[in-house]
């Protein structure tokens, strides 16, 4: 005679396996940082506590539910490197609804009048006009399009010239995807944190940011005072608004971090968790 099925059974045997296989993530994770720790420039520079048991938890358990991580760091700090690095190592095939990425440069409020009225950057910066603070970007309109993502809606995000200082508003199509990656200056806002469910910050040291910057400055039609200026209130709006959110990120990442290795690294950290959740 076939026994009757108790539901009862069945959730604690699938709460056991859930543990088990949770167990065996945080167990190889926790043996990736560790030999990531070793190398001279390691990726990963700090965790924070119960951190690893989160992603853990959710990558069993939140199976169906979109990913939000957000990735800050100062102006130059390698953010877009590291995202653009970890993708690649991640999505082999360029398969729709496994990522999107949203990126707060393209927020940038249009400021092409004010430009145009000024005449030069120079002129502008000498106004006490900012790009470097929370009020230069369309926070607001960041975060509607973030949750709207998050809740599987498509959305359009603008597109920000940062030579003409034109927005437009019918930029890239976004779709709703398992992993939406942002990154930015403020993504760590105050405005924005509480819906992300994982917060990074890129580090870096400030010499290497402000040689960083000064390449790229050049390419955004900013050079000599007007790249003075810009720099110093790029310094002193970090320090007020971004460098505190080192504090609150759930991990703190290299800037340093040649490019490859971050990959190597990543790819390692999905092999794994693949192997382990397949059951191999």
């Amino acid at each position: 005679m076939m026994g009757t099925f108790d539901l009862t059974d069945y959730n604690f045997y699938s709460s056991r396996v859930d543990m088990e296989i949770i167990t065996a993530i945080v167990d190889a994770l926790k043996e990736i940082l560790e030999e990531d720790s070793k190398q001279e420039q390691p990726l990963f520079l700090k965790v924070a506590d119960g951190f690893i048991m989160n992603i853990a938890r959710r990558v069993v358990q939140e199976k169906k539910k979109t990913f939000l991580i957000g990735i800050t760091g100062e102006s130059a700090s390698g953010k877009t490197v590291f995202v653009d690095n970890t993708i690649e190592a991640v999505v082999r095939e360029k398969k729709e609804g496994i990522y999107t990425v949203v990126r707060c440069d393209d927020y940038y409020k249009d400021t092409s009048k004010e430009l145009i009225e000024a005449g030069s950057y120079d002129a502008l910066f000498k106004t006490g006009f900012s790009f470097d603070t929370p009020d230069a970007i369309d926070l607001g309109l960041m975060k509607e399009h973030l949750i709207a993502l998050k809740n599987m809606e498509t959305v359009t995000s603008p597109r920000y010239d940062f030579v003409t200082c034109v927005s437009n508003p019918d930029g890239d199509v976004k779709n709703p995807a398992k992993v939406i990656l942002t990154e930015g200056l403020y993504v760590l806002d105050e405005s924005l944190r509480d819906i992300m469910d994982v917060k990074v910050y890129v580090f870096t040291p400030l010499e290497v940011i402000k040689e960083r910057w000064y390449k790229r400055a050049v390419s955004r039609g900013k050079t000599g005072e007007a790249a003075d200026l810009q720099f110093k209130n790029v310094n002193e709006t970090a320090q007020q608004y971004i460098r505190p959110t080192y504090q609150i990120a759930d991990c703190i990442i290299n800037g340093m971090v040649d490019k490859e290795y971050i990959k190597v690294i990543t790819d390692r950290i999905m092999r794994k968790l693949a192997e382990i959740c397949s059951g191999g």
